[in-house]
């Protein structure tokens, strides 16, 4: 694919907040070892008035700027965005990716209840029109073999162990991965944003807590036929509350997150 690993230099991101004419606050990458077109696309889709005012809202703690450009997404690439939710990230990458490109966004069934109201005002008259909604558990996305640039799954690995009323399950832990790897071209990216959960804490903090162990995730990808390239600590929060759940107000859109980057091998004999 001809992408430059994103170094752990991302920690020297400058962050300036500008005002725009919305009044609203954009978050701007200023980096050295970012690419100059990838943080002007990243900027442009950050400053487009045409976002949800919700959205630009939450720019500051999300820090979109910064894993977007961890994430390396080009114009033209094809996405497959893993648990979307209500399409935060799916109306950045949509636009970044452009015209040439596509965003496969992909939800569980039962998330609907959730996601549904407000992916259909974000989704009204083809508004982003390369965006194509998915439905499936996370061991059946709905992409051909080796058709895929990036897959990205961002605050959601530990779904894979959350057990709401009602469902059984969002889909086998080991096919899910399997799935990720089949979808995606060789050389392909896999990035994994999600909350802490200190080390050695079990599978079932996805449940109690929506958190997961980052070696929990690891091997998972690394059994799957992954290699991991690169890590950011851009949303490390030590003085996080880990025995606490991520919607508590004390942590909410401040947890400590990791972030992950997987290549699936050009040759994958190797």
């Amino acid at each position: 694919m001809g992408r430059m690993p994103f170094s752990g230099l991302i920690a020297l991101l400058l962050w300036v907040i500008l005002a725009v004419a919305s009044g609203c606050s954009r978050e701007v990458v200023v980096a050295d070892d970012v690419q100059p077109a990838l943080a002007m696309s990243i900027d442009d889709a950050l400053a487009n008035q045409e976002r949800p005012a919700a959205d630009h809202e939450d720019d500051l703690l999300r820090k979109p700027a910064a894993v977007l450009a961890f994430v390396g997404v080009e114009s033209g690439d094809t996405i497959f965005e893993i648990e979307a939710g209500t399409g935060y990230y799916t109306e950045l990458l949509s636009k970044i990716v452009g015209p040439a490109g596509m965003v496969l966004m992909q939800n569980p069934q039962s998330f609907g209840a959730f996601v549904d109201d407000e992916l259909a005002v974000r989704l009204a008259d083809n508004r982003l029109a390369n965006v194509r909604r998915l439905i499936s558990n996370f061991d059946a996305l709905e992409a051909d073999n080796q058709s895929v640039d990036i897959a990205t799954w961002l605050l959601g690995p530990h779904e894979l162990y959350y057990r709401p009323p009602g469902v059984d399950t969002f889909g086998d832990v080991e096919r899910s991965y399997a799935e990720i790897f089949r979808i995606l071209k060789p050389g392909g990216y896999f990035v994994v944003l999600d909350h802490v959960a200190p080390t050695g804490t079990p599978e079932s903090s996805g449940n109690d807590l929506h958190r997961i162990d980052p070696a929990i995730v690891k091997e998972l990808a690394r059994a799957a036929g992954f290699k991991l390239i690169d890590e950011s600590d851009v949303l490390a929060n030590p003085d996080d509350q880990y025995d606490i759940g991520v919607f508590d107000v004390a942590v909410r859109r401040k947890t400590d997150r990791f972030l992950l980057k997987f290549q699936k091998p050009v040759n994958q004999n190797s």
